[in-house]
């Protein structure tokens, strides 16, 4: 089912064609009117005229996040204020936010991306579409609740927080799709059991809009055996707008609109551009942004591109699942490890639970990584030498996959934190 087939199933030849005037236009605009990338284009002795082709944009000098917070608020705008009608605001750890403003055309876009998305796993008008993104300066809700009610479906603003009424008005509204965290997701089904409700048989959810935090395809089979629904991968960031591409009901990669999106994967040491299959850095230019523009944005996610035909028959190119960002790795020991890989190797052991926390510090001269795992109640035993012993078999685990050594902490279920936003999964004391 496609919500616009003639733009989503055009042939890659003219998306591409359609890509570099696109960009032709964009990168002439930022030329005349935009100071910042007037002067990092001059910088990098590059003219709008030498863009003669699509590859030729990889010859573009980058943006970073922290040209965003050097030009915070609205230093890196093309529109005036008056035709900017909101913003939203990252929650940035360090230094300045980035703030990104957006005109109505922004927001159609935003939605129309949304709707295209939302119809691919099969979403429709008579679809209810419980939303638990926080809502407010975050674009998770807003995102997801505007695209929503572009198909039509009813949406339900549920936010984050108040998990048993959520639950609650899942089973009475009769809700059939929920876009959330995966963390929270899990939190739900676990409230869930404990107020008694069987999201198999209690509710009508079928699939959910999974995203805003690295998530694993075995978590995904965990949510999926847990609650009996189908779970999406869905990706955005505040600078290109917000959650806007989803993976389609083939679940095999996310579908980066080729209209909107000009995606790239580049070796992040040495910026160069690699050839479609190979992972690296993502790196986006928004093709229909109107206040906040970006061009050869570094993203920081790491992931590569799928370039063969989906059996949807959507066209456009599509990412495989983001494994984590460049600047999330932790280095231990000299050997690079990123939570998702942590994540991977839990899922595999069956007595281990959805729940964990990885603990970085630093004892004397050398780097030290717990994680701390939640064991499902079947798995404890009041043996020791049982516990001890399986403590002892996910260290192998962990180690075999990893090649580092790691002390493994095992908890009781319930007993790490629950987040209803996005989940914290790293503490790095070394940094504190």
């Amino acid at each position: 089912m496609y919500w616009d087939p003639k733009m989503e199933c055009m042939p890659k030849e003219e998306l591409k064609k359609m890509q570099y005037e696109s960009i032709k236009k964009l990168v002439n605009n930022l030329y005349e009117f935009n100071q910042f990338y007037h002067d990092r284009m001059k910088a990098a002795n590059i003219h709008p005229s030498d863009i003669k082709s699509l590859s030729d944009v990889s010859k573009l000098p980058f943006m970073y996040k922290q040209d965003l917070r050097d030009n915070y608020p609205t230093k890196m705008f093309t529109v005036p204020n008056e035709k900017v009608v909101r913003y939203h605001v990252s929650s940035g750890t360090t230094g300045k936010p980035t703030l990104v403003g957006y005109t109505r055309g922004d927001l159609d876009y935003w939605s129309e991306a949304l709707a295209r998305s939302m119809t691919s796993i099969g979403m429709n008008s008579s679809d209810t579409l419980q939303v638990s993104y926080g809502y407010g300066l975050f674009t998770g809700g807003l995102g997801a609740h505007y695209g929503g009610e572009r198909i039509g479906a009813t949406v339900l603003p549920s936010g984050t927080g108040g998990t048993e009424r959520q639950i609650e008005l899942m089973v009475d509204l009769g809700v059939t799709a929920i876009a959330c965290t995966p963390s929270y997701l899990i939190h739900i089904g676990e409230v869930a059991k404990k107020m008694g409700v069987d999201i198999r048989r209690d509710t009508k959810l079928k699939r959910a809009l999974v995203g805003a935090e690295p998530w694993t395809e075995s978590m995904r089979q965990h949510i999926e055996e847990d609650m009996g629904i189908k779970a999406y991968d869905i990706y955005g960031t505040s600078e290109m707008a917000g959650p806007m591409f989803t993976e389609c009901e083939e679940r095999n990669g996310i579908h980066m609109q080729s209209d909107i999106v000009y995606v790239e994967i580049i070796d992040p040491e040495t910026g160069e551009v690699l050839e479609p299959g190979q992972k690296g850095e993502m790196v986006v230019t928004m093709l229909k942004k109107e206040a906040f523009p970006l061009v050869r944005y570094r993203i920081k996610d790491i992931t590569s591109i799928i370039d063969e035909d989906c059996p949807c028959g959507r066209t456009s190119p599509r990412i495989k699942r983001i494994t984590g960002r460049s600047d999330d790795m932790l280095i231990i020991r000299g050997i690079n490890v990123f939570p998702s890989q942590v994540e991977y190797t839990l899922m595999q052991i069956p007595q281990v639970g959805n729940q964990y926390m990885i603990i970085v510090e630093r004892e004397g001269s050398l780097d030290k990584m717990t994680v701390q795992v939640e064991i499902k109640e079947e798995s404890f035993s009041d043996k020791l030498d049982d516990m001890i012993k399986l403590q002892k078999y996910i260290e192998y685990e962990m180690k075999k996959y990893l090649n580092i050594a790691v002390n493994i902490e095992l908890k009781n279920p319930g007993e790490l934190p629950r987040f209803e936003g996005k989940a914290k999964r790293v503490i790095d004391k070394r940094v504190m």
